[in-house]
């Protein structure tokens, strides 16, 4: 019978195949929406559940205006669960000429929870997300989540332009 640090690794070890495999497939159906896919990677903090979280977007160009999609893999860990969230967001960037541009975006997310003392679950959530990117690739994120998301997270990432 495998003991509870086998459980932990077995777990983490399920949630990596997950986010790379909702990366390749985002990065190849984001590909032909436009040619300019944007990659980044995010960190930051949220509440309910209490977490750290590190994660990972893709970008696409502009849908239509200023509309994209960014779709992004968040793995948040404390408070006795892991979550593998995978975020559908849409973001709408406001016109700036200054180095620093606002966007605010919304989308449904798939959370995968695994707790501590055992046992998995999958829930549907969605997201509100508000945030301020500098030209270089640098931005700040806040998110109010509903449903089965967490209700507050603020992250800082880097988009590589």
């Amino acid at each position: 019978m495998p003991n509870a640090q086998e459980d932990l690794c077995m777990s983490l070890r399920r949630f990596c195949v997950r986010s790379v495999g909702f990366v390749s497939v985002l990065v190849a159906l984001s590909a032909p929406a436009e040619a300019q896919v944007t990659p980044g990677i995010r960190a930051g903090i949220s509440v309910d559940p209490d977490q750290f979280y590190v994660g990972g977007h893709v970008e696409t160009g502009a849908l239509v205006d200023r509309l994209h999609f960014r779709p992004n893999v968040e793995v948040g860990f404390g408070d006795n669960v892991t979550v593998l969230a995978l975020n559908f967001e849409f973001v709408y960037r406001f016109q700036s000429r200054r180095p620093w541009h606002i966007y605010a975006g919304a989308g449904p997310a798939v959370n995968l929870l695994n707790f501590d003392g055992g046992g998995d679950n999958t829930e549907a959530g969605f997201n509100i997300l508000f945030g301020a990117e500098h030209r270089q690739g640098l931005f700040f994120e806040l998110k109010v989540g509903a449903s089965h998301s967490p209700d507050l997270k603020f992250g800082v990432g880097y988009a590589f332009h």
